[in-house]
């Protein structure tokens, strides 16, 4: 591996430094924050400016903000994104730490599509496969997403009188029930599916974001019932959040948390 050059690794530390706060930055400010010396940072600065990185706040002498260049180089980055291969690396990872299967799917009506999967290495695993489309109410993808979902597009989608199939007979059947689930769901950020798609099978999810903070994808890990605990389920739970946020970061995600 190559050495880092100094001075861009500096002047990638000041652009970062917008992303805290109200976007906006003084000279003294990145003096302050980053303790470097003050003709280094009026350098610095001159550079990113001449370049359009940073840019002047109009009527607040001595402030900048980002400028076009970073948004043109985060959109070319968006283009080339691919959510299957991006899910495909983060959901290898996962399994490798817990060693279950992992799925990343999308939501297209009230089904669920499997975009991407990794299995377990046990002999007892879940049987399924990158394409796969199922209920989404019957499963913990399914239902995270779901649950991302406004009311009027809920409604659409799952209207008072709607069917809902049942995969087993733990799967949910009626909308008000469907609804019930979906705010509990809400209010945890987690979803599970208790052997509604599989009898043999269990499932945790959390949600993937893009840039915008939409949801637009879910990652599980799913797991038989045979080493299915409550001490388990925990764990599993907090690596699917790592692993689902791990992906949103991927896709241009920022926490403001």
């Amino acid at each position: 591996m190559g050495r880092l050059v100094p001075a861009v690794t500096r002047a990638l530390d000041i652009l970062e430094l917008f992303l805290d706060g109200d976007g906006t930055l003084s000279a003294p400010d990145i003096v302050r924050r980053l303790q470097l010396p003050r003709t280094t940072v009026h350098e610095l600065v001159t550079t990113l400016a001449a370049r359009q990185y940073i840019v002047p706040v109009q009527g607040q002498p001595g402030r900048y903000r980002l400028g076009v260049r970073p948004y043109q180089l985060g959109s070319r980055y968006a283009e080339q994104l691919d959510l299957a291969a991006e899910g495909q690396q983060v959901a290898r990872t996962v399994a490798e730490t817990c060693d279950e299967t992992v799925h990343v799917a999308i939501l297209e009506g009230t089904d669920v599509i499997y975009i991407a999967k990794v299995d377990s290495t046990h002999a007892v695993r879940m049987v399924s496969a990158a394409g796969r489309r199922l209920p989404a109410h019957c499963t913990s993808v399914g239902k995270m997403l779901l649950a991302s979902l406004s009311e009027p597009e809920l409604a659409s989608r799952y209207p008072d009188n709607a069917d809902l199939v049942a995969m087993t007979p733990n799967s949910i059947t009626e909308p008000d029930a469907l609804r019930e689930a979906l705010a509990a769901i809400r209010q945890r950020g987690i979803a599970v599916e208790n052997r509604e798609s599989n009898p043999d099978i269990s499932c945790v999810a959390a949600p993937v974001r893009d840039r915008t903070g939409q949801v637009v994808a879910a990652l599980s890990i799913s797991i038989p019932m045979i080493r299915w605990s409550d001490d388990r389920r925990g764990e599993l739970e907090q690596l699917a959040v790592k692993g689902a946020a791990d992906l949103s970061e991927r896709l241009g995600y920022r926490s403001v948390a």
